[in-house]
């Protein structure tokens, strides 16, 4: 079976000096939960299909507001793997790895 799913890296900035801001970022935070893993506090890797990722940029832009808040999509040509220079902790965990009991 052919993978064809490309690793994002999500990364926000939420105002979250009102009510509606903090509404606004625990939704972001909940969506990139259901697509991904939190890697950082605003930062989420997530494995998609083109189509997820379409979806998931579509269901977050219309969550954000544009005058205040920043969100960012970033495709990994390659993979995490080819791009990734980790420091420090890294609580990254593969779910495509095998696992050992």
């Amino acid at each position: 079976m052919i993978d064809n799913r490309i690793d994002v890296l999500i990364v926000y900035d939420i105002d979250t000096k009102t009510p509606e801001g903090r509404r606004r970022w625990r939704a972001i935070c909940q969506m990139c939960k259901d697509y991904g893993q939190r890697v950082q506090y605003s930062v989420f890797e997530c494995r998609l299909t083109q189509a997820q990722l379409e979806e998931m940029e579509s269901r977050a832009v219309d969550k954000i507001d544009e005058q205040v808040d920043s969100l960012r999509f970033y495709v990994l040509r390659g993979g995490r793997d080819a791009v990734l220079r980790a420091h420090g902790i890294d609580r990254y965990q593969d779910y495509d790895a095998p696992l050992v009991l």
